[in-house]
């Protein structure tokens, strides 16, 4: 008697992030809110500082901040106490409304994410997203993106769940809410270190973004004023970074997206899954 064979698997859905991923080029948005929180606090953070936790929900990103040394010295010397979760609290609730004003400013989708997310839904994908915003500031970027026309299936934010980036936990909610798995027929499409750890730790493919977002940390008319050469070094800088956080593919933006995909099905077809990445803070 023979057992039937298991049919391969198929990718069935692709869940994006949204600043640097499809919206707003460097992922601007955020640098120049975080850099005036901490200023309104009497502490000076350089924009390099504000991107280095990037990706991470905003609360836990503010206490990233906060523990920097020379952050924490300032914070010492200015308010006569070390910098707390009481702190993250406070800043947290002033930042939320500082950052979603700035939102409609860098709220342009990146060249090409339109015609993919449109050739994804073409081929019968499943749209995902995730997000290191939360709630209030999505209430600001979702109605924005729904007008120029990006809808995904679903919305997970930072603070819906216990833990946020680099946790698996917001994808485990992507594939209950879009009714997918196994893990290994998602993509995870992300332009930060923790977020394509947020892809494998869930066994996901993870495809990084090295030129759109906070990877390269440039905009639109900066990366485009670069000669061939400078663009060169920055891509070979922002690729190991996301290498080093186990991006099984890395390229410059989602505009090309499409043959990763034709590949990742290609493996599957094979009977391929995604390798396992490094463990989640290497």
């Amino acid at each position: 008697m023979t057992t039937p064979s298991t049919p391969p698997l198929r990718l069935q859905a692709v869940v994006f992030d949204w600043a640097g991923t499809l919206v707003d080029f460097g992922s601007l948005a955020p640098m120049g809110a975080f850099v005036r929180l901490f200023a309104q606090f009497g502490v000076q953070i350089s924009t390099a500082d504000a991107r280095g936790p990037m990706g991470m929900a905003k609360w836990d990103h503010i206490r990233a901040l906060g523990r920097l040394p020379h952050v924490a010295a300032q914070w010492q010397a200015r308010h006569g106490r070390p910098f707390g979760d009481a702190d993250v609290d406070h800043l947290h609730e002033v930042f939320t409304p500082m950052n979603a004003a700035v939102i409609p400013e860098h709220a342009d989708f990146i060249p090409g994410a339109l015609d993919t997310v449109a050739e994804l839904r073409a081929r019968g994908l499943k749209i995902g997203s995730t997000t290191g915003y939360n709630r209030p500031i999505m209430e600001v970027l979702s109605p924005i993106a729904r007008a120029a026309g990006y809808v995904p299936d679903n919305l997970v934010c930072a603070g819906d769940l216990a833990a946020g980036r680099p946790s698996p936990l917001m994808m485990y909610r992507c594939f209950a809410d879009l009714g997918v798995w196994p893990a290994a027929t998602v993509a995870k499409v992300d332009d930060t270190g923790v977020g394509v750890q947020e892809g494998t730790a869930a066994g996901s493919w993870a495809v990084g973004l090295a030129i759109s977002g906070n990877a390269a940390g440039l905009s639109l008319p900066e990366w485009n004023a670069l000669d061939a050469a400078a663009q060169q070094r920055v891509r070979e800088r922002a690729t190991a970074e996301l290498r080093a956080a186990g991006a099984h593919y890395v390229i410059d933006t989602v505009a090309d997206l499409l043959p990763v995909l034709d590949d990742i099905g290609a493996r599957l077809a094979r009977g391929e899954t995604p390798p396992a990445g490094p463990p989640q803070g290497t």
